[in-house]
């Protein structure tokens, strides 16, 4: 028997993929629903069933689709928990076009939040974003940056994020006030909005891995992109920040260019609207109330990552190597 049945939306996309290889691997059954529009594969689906030898239910969903939507949960009643990962995350694309992050991140959340009442599954986890802080150093000992921090994004994306974080809040505030004034238990609807910031890696396998479609927002898809001869040069956008050696704090930038083995060239440009100097988190409060510690180092993170790179230039576009696959049920979920 299954401990739970998780609906993941954005479940094909990078952190989606893997947080439903998780789910499978203690046990809870998973259905996803992806729009397969925005960095996401199908061919995800498939590599997490040779890495789990188990398969999610998948559906090609856009969350704007409310009545799509509710077709899913009523084909899976057992559904008695979300994990939200679908939405627009570029933060200079979302300058570029704010009425689509909104209509996206925004109202597709107010629609998923409908269907879930309409089927009374009280539990949701959001993917919420660091950007929501802003730039945290504005204030005095913020960094690296607790959940306390005064929240100011900067960016549209940030202020979509943040939005939902407010209209997640406030419906499990509305759910546990009916539920009580109902004489049943308020403690039943559950939110949990979990503020990311520079997630990065691959499976050990090599099999599993972010793929961006075009021109990756990210930086270490990027640096892959220039480790493996697809771009010229790394852009570092900024060179005036008050830091030490101008530009933005990324020390992964140069685990990356260890684990390949060379310095990878760059080239400075002007600081994009919305970018901040510091973006590090302090993870006290979840070691202590999670009990969650890291297990990788950025190194490791950065050779797993390099590994996929290598072996899949192109992704999911691509057939992954014969030795990869043999490996695939020898290092499991590992």
């Amino acid at each position: 028997m299954p401990v739970g049945t998780v609906l993941v939306c954005g479940g094909t996309g990078y952190i989606g993929s893997f947080t439903t290889l998780s789910l499978l691997d203690h046990g809870y059954d998973v259905v996803i629903v992806d729009s397969l529009l925005y960095n996401s594969s199908k061919v995800a689906v498939d590599r997490i069933e040779l890495i789990s030898g188990k398969r999610p239910d998948f559906y090609q969903v856009d969350i704007t689709d409310e009545a799509a939507l509710d077709a899913v949960f009523q084909k899976h009643p057992a559904i008695d928990s979300v994990i939200h990962f679908a939405a627009l995350k570029a933060v200079g694309e979302s300058g570029e076009i704010p009425l689509d992050y909104y209509r996206v991140n925004v109202s597709g959340t107010i629609n998923l939040l409908r269907v879930m009442k309409k089927n009374d599954v009280p539990n949701i986890v959001f993917s919420s974003s660091a950007t929501v802080y802003g730039d945290a150093t504005r204030f005095e000992n913020m960094i690296p940056i607790p959940e306390h921090c005064p929240l100011g994004p900067t960016n549209t994306y940030g202020h979509t994020k943040h939005m939902v974080e407010q209209i997640i809040t406030d419906h499990i505030a509305a759910e546990r006030q009916r539920a009580t004034k109902d004489g049943k238990p308020a403690e039943r609807f559950n939110g949990a909005l979990l503020r990311y910031f520079n997630p990065c890696g691959a499976h050990p396998s090599g099999l599993l891995g972010e793929d961006p479609q075009g021109v990756p927002y990210n930086l270490l898809p990027l640096l892959g992109q220039v480790a493996t001869g697809q771009r010229d040069k790394l852009l570092v956008f900024g060179d005036d920040y008050d830091s030490k050696d101008g530009t933005a704090i990324r020390d992964y930038i140069h685990a990356f260019s260890k684990v390949v083995g060379r310095d990878l060239p760059y080239e400075v440009r002007p600081r994009r609207q919305g970018d901040v100097l510091n973006l590090t988190a302090n993870p006290e409060r979840a070691n202590k109330e999670l009990n969650w510690k890291t297990e990788q180092t950025m190194e490791k993170a950065c050779e797993d990552l390099w590994r996929w790179v290598e072996n899949n230039p192109q992704g999911y576009r691509q057939d992954p190597p014969p030795e990869l696959l043999a490996n695939a049920n020898a290092i499991g979920t590992k």
